[in-house]
């Protein structure tokens, strides 16, 4: 088994999602790996994982090597922190986050995906959508009014930019066998992006305490400001936000249009939905907060997509002490690994797992295996909201538009901090009644095997 870890080195370093579920393949629901010094158990079991996340979530903590990257550019916020501190920042931020805010998230949402039709409507004839670039751009509207309650498209574009290059420099170091602590380029090069985020993030916290914090106040940054945050603290809660908020919607919103681009029948039902609800293609207008309850097909399509490409891909914790978990003794210091993607895809959980089937998700689905936002108190705070305006986004987009594959382009999966099309993906986008009759259609649903590839040479 140690032989066969340094051989699989290649392969844990080009697709480490599929290195995971090809353990829990062979190993079953819960797997050891020898690594020198640390125990680790890779859990791909829904009762293992509802032990380490909901059951005895205070006994496991987030001191890992993931979280330790993420933190090197985030700092300890919400997404790479743990105890006390972590406590005190959600509960400040929470009411950003609450069931009645969410009917402006959904307006924000619709707003964005105004944007996100004007940018298609400025194409030529033909031109295909180049979709994560214009998803992030319209993810990063919803984003900034939520964050500080202003468009922040002008500077937080560049505070994104710096963010993903930042992550990129860091899942690089990850990978390397250089130490860390040497004085490399990359290294240099992560201090810069470090540098330039922080002074995006402080000009974004003056221009709004500049408008004043008035009792209230319901944006994050707001909400931060009146609880008394330091400046410190409210950067790293940003940074935390654009890459939960912003990177990981874009990421889910890409393969959402991407497998109904790839599964007509799918996007058909969808339509057909979105026909009743909005009205017919000719005139359909633009969904509100009072019609979330009849896109039950929209939401189907969302969680599903997510089921397929979770962005939280991988979930790591640190046994704080002894543990059992699915019957197998968890020492203390053993690092935890969920493998999602694997627990979505596995067979024994999911009939038909590496097929396109939103329809699952109108019945009653297994919620012990479905965990792309996390489980227990430690879930994503902001699960809601990345729901709410995925359905919005989608609804607003296509009440009278289709997606279809650009002929004989297929994209790969690149395991980053969330789950990306590798190089890219392009999609057409043209009116309803357009795309989809010239697809090929069929009334299977679509596998994913192929968008599964790992051939490094392979892209759009």
């Amino acid at each position: 088994m140690p032989w066969d870890m340094v051989r699989a080195v290649p392969a844990i370093r080009r697709a480490p999602h599929e290195f995971l579920a090809g353990v829990s393949r062979r190993y079953g629901g819960t797997a050891a790996i020898p690594l020198p010094r640390t125990p680790v158990l890779v859990l791909n079991d829904p009762a293992g994982v509802r032990r380490v996340l909901v059951d005895n979530a205070r006994g496991y903590g987030k001191a890992t090597v993931q979280y330790g990257a993420l933190a090197s550019v985030t700092g300890p916020g919400l997404l790479a922190g743990d105890g006390d501190t972590w406590r005190r920042h959600r509960r400040v931020v929470q009411p950003a986050f609450h069931h009645g805010s969410l009917d402006a998230v959904a307006g924000h949402a619709v707003a964005a995906a105004r944007s996100l039709r004007a940018e298609v409507d400025a194409l030529p004839p033909g031109r295909p959508l180049d979709v994560l670039d214009a998803v992030s751009r319209a993810s990063l509207e919803v984003v900034g009014r939520t964050l500080a309650a202003a468009d922040l498209s002008g500077v937080a574009q560049r505070l994104v930019e710096a963010v993903g290059e930042a992550l990129e420099l860091v899942v690089g170091r990850a990978s390397s066998p250089v130490p860390s602590s040497w004085p490399t380029p990359s290294r240099r090069a992560l201090a810069a992006r470090v540098a330039e985020i922080d002074a995006v993030c402080a000009r974004i916290l003056a221009e709004r305490r500049a408008r004043g914090v008035e009792e209230g106040a319901s944006d994050v940054v707001g909400l931060m400001l009146g609880a008394g945050m330091g400046p410190r603290e409210v950067r790293d809660e940003l940074v935390t936000f654009v890459v939960a908020g912003h990177e990981t919607v874009a990421s889910s919103l890409t393969w959402t249009l991407d497998l109904l681009a790839r599964e007509p029948s799918a996007q058909r039902r969808l339509q057909a939905e979105l026909a009743e609800v909005l009205g017919p293609p000719g005139g359909a207008r633009e969904p509100v907060w009072a019609d979330l309850p009849r896109l039950r097909y929209a939401r189907a399509v969302v969680d599903e997509a997510l089921r397929l490409y979770p962005p939280a891909w991988v979930v790591t914790r640190r046994a704080l002490a002894d543990d059992v978990v699915a019957g197998v003794p968890v020492p203390a210091g053993t690092l935890v690994i969920v493998s999602t993607w694997a627990l979505h895809r596995d067979p024994a959980l999911w009939p038909s797992p590496g097929q396109f089937r939103p329809e699952r998700f109108l019945d009653a689905p297994r919620r012990d295996a479905y965990v792309p936002f996390g489980a227990g108190p430690r879930q994503c705070i902001g699960r809601d909201l990345a729901l709410v305006e995925e359905v919005f986004v989608l609804a607003a987009l296509l009440r009278d538009r289709a997606v279809r594959p650009v002929p004989g382009r297929r994209s790969g999966v690149e395991a980053l901090v969330s789950l990306r099309p590798r190089g890219g993906l392009r999609l057409l986008v043209e009116p309803r009644g357009t795309a989809v009759s010239t697809a090929v259609s069929t009334d299977a649903a679509v596998s994913t095997d192929a968008a599964v590839s790992t051939d490094p040479g392979e892209g759009p």
